[in-house]
């Protein structure tokens, strides 16, 4: 049932009003001035308001901006005469849902209460999602229709309870320190500490002291005992971000640590520690290793669970509700209700290179400076909205590593065929060759 108010100083109005909601599923209560009108939307809940432009106690536009500054949110429908309909749209412009001119239709007037209560309501509902949706938006990330990312997430709650290391891969802003944070807040570690550390901030002195802290530096401070982030992790999960970035020295004095649980602090004696290790890369590590930059027994010492994000650009499917997800953390005053098919297709065939963290970016500058009620493709930064006048023309992106050129082509065919259900055609249309090129290429890579 909704409510419905009408101020009105003519009686008889509100009196027709009422009678042509009899027998609707709605309240209707009717006052005849402003100070009244007012004092009612304060007290009680009304979904609509019928307000008259012309009352004896003060004027209809000052009326309106009092009620949607009590409610942002109420529909109010203007009631004028025909001589006063440009001040009737004026008032349209500061937030009245619609206007009726008198003598009016009763049938129109119901149906411009009908669709104003929808309004409503589905502002209403809105505001709901956004709220529940606000509780979880620490687990934007975890938001998938990707088989993959699903994957990942199904043995969470195993991998969770235990104490293994774990090895998350993947390109940098997809998720992978929100990843090691659920796995931490699934387990029994969960009302210890987790503590981030960053292994590309400073050099390997600097890194020393800062995950084993020291004890009695003569040149800075003698007699002064400084714990590091092992420490303050203990009972708790560490996260390395970026491990690669780790001295082999430092791998090693770590990985001694994975093994016997026992930290030797700088200056100070062992001591024995329960700390979870989470690692996260966004290199190839395998690679590493034969270039001689990572030493191969830490890495399979932080790698007894591997876990591998994909990047934004092979979840399309998820890019809908990352964007929602967005715009309700930043869109606290709900001006924005949707993202026009335009705008929502180019960003879905964006590459996004700098994967989730960027889309996050994108959409909290849009709402920044958008005013309107949606985000449309003009609102999009260029580099996203000009894509369509670049045509076709493929955008590759280098890993720091390099890649196998050969493993790459093998893959798109095989990739291609798969799409195309094997039908040879079909498949070299796709790579843009003939089939008796695609035909030499799969016999030389024995596919």
């Amino acid at each position: 049932m909704s409510r419905i108010l009408v101020i009105d100083d003519e009686e008889y109005i509100g009196w027709i009003i009422k009678k042509a909601f009899e027998g609707t599923d709605h309240e209707v209560q009717t006052c005849t001035s402003a100070l009244q009108g007012i004092d009612m939307v304060q007290k009680q809940s009304f979904e609509l308001v019928f307000l008259d432009l012309r009352l004896p106690d003060m004027d209809g536009m000052e009326v309106l901006s009092k009620l949607k500054k009590l409610y942002k949110e109420l529909a109010v429908i203007i009631i004028t005469a025909h001589g006063s309909i440009d001040t009737a749209i004026e008032s349209m412009k500061k937030g009245a849902f619609d206007y009726i001119t008198k003598p009016f239709d009763v049938d129109e007037l119901l149906l411009i209460a009908e669709k104003a209560l929808n309004m409503t309501k589905l502002r209403e509902e809105i505001h709901y999602l956004r709220r529940e949706a606000s509780k979880h938006i620490d687990d934007i990330s975890f938001i998938s229709k990707n088989a993959k990312v699903n994957s990942i997430y199904g043995i969470l709650p195993q991998i969770s309870e235990s104490s293994a290391p774990i090895l998350i891969r993947g390109e940098n802003g997809n998720g992978k320190e929100v990843l090691a944070r659920k796995v931490h807040d699934l387990g029994k570690r969960k009302h210890k500490p987790f503590v981030v550390f960053n292994c590309s901030l400073g050099n390997e002195e600097f890194i020393e002291r800062e995950l084993f802290g020291y004890e009695g530096d003569i040149k800075v401070d003698k007699d002064k005992r400084r714990i590091g982030s092992l420490d303050i992790a203990h009972k708790g999960t560490i996260f390395f971000d970026e491990i690669s970035a780790l001295s082999k020295n430092m791998q090693l004095k770590l990985l001694k640590f994975i093994e016997t649980g026992e930290m030797q602090r700088p200056g100070g004696n062992s001591e024995k520690l329960d700390v979870r290790i989470i690692a996260a890369t966004n290199k190839n590590l395998l690679q590493s290793i034969e270039q001689g930059d990572f030493r191969e027994d830490f890495y399979y010492g932080i790698n007894l669970v591997s876990l591998e994000l994909p990047p934004l650009r092979e979840r399309i499917e998820d890019i809908s509700d990352f964007i929602y997800c967005f715009i309700n953390k930043y869109d606290t005053e709900g001006k924005i209700g949707e993202v026009t098919p335009e705008a929502l297709k180019l960003l879905k065939s964006y590459h996004w290179p700098g994967n989730i963290r960027e889309l996050e970016n994108v959409i909290e500058r849009i709402i920044l400076l958008n005013q309107g009620p949606s985000i449309k493709a003009l609102n999009l930064p260029a580099e996203i909205f000009e894509q369509k006048k670049r045509g076709r023309n493929p955008i590759i992106y280098f890993p720091e590593e390099g890649i196998n050129l050969e493993e790459v082509e093998k893959e798109l065919i095989m990739k291609a065929l798969k799409m195309a259900n094997q039908n040879q055609s079909r498949a070299a249309q796709l790579l843009g060759i003939t089939r008796s090129a695609l035909i030499y290429r799969m016999q030389k890579y024995g596919i």
